[in-house]
């Protein structure tokens, strides 16, 4: 069981499945709407995850077409993205994850456009774009 929360608490969530995709993104979205370096994502299957509360508090930013971003409207949390080319699957940010869930193996991509002050030296995958085009 997968468990996590919002900064403020409002949003909590949970998630009767493994992480099948770790990935760290790079893109300038994630950077601005998570204000770090890179955000890091864990990808578990839609139908296991469900809102335990707060679900109100919960709104979709539609960064793009084909990405839908939730979010809490009190503390600004971003929490999930739904990746519209993977129907079955979400993205929770594993920043709002509890505890110290088992990961597959990492990847780093849209390393092309990462912030020119970091380093990345951790030795796992990059991908200058999306990696499954």
């Amino acid at each position: 069981m997968i468990t996590g929360r919002c900064e403020c608490g409002r949003v909590r969530y949970e998630a009767n499945a493994a992480i099948e995709d770790f990935n760290h993104c790079h893109c300038s979205m994630c950077r601005r709407l998570h204000g770090a370096a890179f955000a890091s994502w864990g990808g578990l299957l839609k139908e296991s995850f469900r809102y335990v509360s707060g679900e109100t508090d919960v709104r979709v930013y539609a960064s793009t077409d084909a990405i839908d971003r939730m979010f809490c409207t009190h503390c600004g949390s971003s929490f999930l993205s739904d990746f519209k080319a993977e129907p079955d699957r979400l993205y929770v940010a594993m920043g709002t994850v509890d505890g110290d869930p088992e990961c597959p193996p990492g990847y780093h991509f849209f390393v092309g456009s990462k912030a020119p002050w970091i380093e990345i030296g951790d030795g796992l995958p990059q991908w200058q774009e999306w990696p499954r085009d």
